[in-house]
């Protein structure tokens, strides 16, 4: 029987990527829902294509225009944001691809697990909000959360058939982004236009900017210890601009696994939909004749600060990591809009992060107040 999929945030590049792998493996994978943020437009022509059981777009403003445009296709259409929390719950779903940006994706994957629903994460902040309730939510319904990102895919895949030997650390490599060899002067008058050229990646303007600051890499280091279970101390950020090893596990005997390819999200999001099985791909493979170096470096903490917040924040535990992500998404969205520059955003974050309201064992309300409150402040500080 096909895998009936549900791919909330299908117009990102994640979701779009993913429903590439849907069509190349159309005997195997079957899309039931869609949904969208604001781009219309493109989940029209999704689901026209892919003929869905249901979409839902989260800008209610948009509901006619998707409406009209699906009145001779058998689908159903919802929106607003209760709704997508209220699709993945739907019986014939088998997995949810949670390919949202930012804090959206904590509600409807907290809905999808709750009526477990195998999770494709690839919304890192979901864990970065609250990964301690989520992974126990998991751990109770008994539901599967497969990594997405491909760092985690690269951990999980070195991790199988490993299980019981202990790990020593993690390894995470980062490109280093565009601006990896910019003195901090320069990073001072650095564009969005500048930011937005990721050297290796093809990804979403606001996972773009992470990346370009580091705090991607501090978001996986915390998306990190709650899917492996691994102390924080035991995750080392290492730059390797080539982005050909997409991460490593090193075992208490010294051996240490690596997992390789080239830049594509096609393989982890294929390999989430199909585990334990690997299904075959006719994307481009590794040619080591055209890397005669691979090179590793430290990060640069003073130069990219928001790597050091990230490990503060998960070492404060509680509220904190959602308060420093509030802040970014804030300030993220601010530099967008040119309204603060490159290095500003580090100064907004750390500012909400000793301003806002710390809660040592929140509830999931307490997380929804917590995001609200380190906005407003972040907000204001620009």
């Amino acid at each position: 029987m096909k895998r009936k999929l549900a791919i909330l945030g299908s117009t990102g590049s994640i979701g779009t990527q993913a429903l590439e792998v849907v069509s190349e493996h159309a005997d195997l994978l079957e899309i039931y829902a869609l949904t969208a943020n604001n781009n219309v437009d493109l989940l029209i022509e999704q689901a026209r294509i892919f003929q869905p059981e249901m979409v839902v777009i989260a800008n209610e403003d948009k509901y006619t225009l998707l409406k009209e445009a699906l009145n001779n296709y058998p689908i159903k259409v919802w929106a607003g944001k209760k709704a997508i929390a209220e699709v993945v719950q739907s019986e014939p779903i088998d997995m949810v691809l949670t390919a949202m940006v930012g804090y959206s994706g904590l509600m409807p994957t907290v809905s999808a697990i709750k009526a477990g629903k195998a999770i494709a994460l690839a919304n890192k902040e979901t864990l970065v909000v609250a990964g301690e309730m989520i992974t126990s939510l998991a751990t109770e319904n008994k539901v599967p959360v497969l990594p997405v990102d491909s760092e985690h895919s690269a951990i999980f895949q070195c991790l199988n058939g490993e299980w019981e030997n202990p790990v020593e650390k993690i390894i995470l490599t980062a490109s280093g982004g565009p601006f990896r060899t910019k003195s901090i002067e320069e990073l001072g008058t650095v564009t969005k236009e500048q930011a937005l050229k990721h050297p290796n990646w093809d990804m979403g303007a606001k996972v773009t900017i992470d990346s370009a600051s580091m705090m991607n890499k501090g978001f996986e280091m915390i998306e990190a210890k709650w899917l492996f279970g691994i102390s924080p101390d035991k995750i080392q950020v290492l730059v390797h601009p080539q982005s050909v090893i997409h991460s490593m596990v090193q075992f208490e005997d010294g051996a240490v696994m690596a997992q390789l390819g080239i830049p594509d999200m096609k393989l982890p999001i294929s390999y989430a939909f199909s585990y334990p099985k690997r299904l075959p791909s006719e994307a481009f493979r590794l040619d080591f004749s055209q890397y005669n170096t691979l090179t590793f470096e430290e990060p640069d903490r003073e130069r990219f600060r928001n790597l050091d917040f990230a490990f503060e924040a998960i070492r404060k535990g509680g509220n904190m990591p959602c308060i420093l992500n509030a802040a970014n998404e804030i300030a993220v969205a601010a530099f967008l809009q040119d309204k603060t520059g490159f290095l500003q955003m580090s100064k907004i974050i750390e500012q909400t992060m000793q301003q806002a309201s710390f809660i040592p064992n929140p509830s999931y309300d307490d997380y929804v107040a917590a995001d609200q409150e380190a906005r407003k402040i972040a907000s204001e500080l620009i």
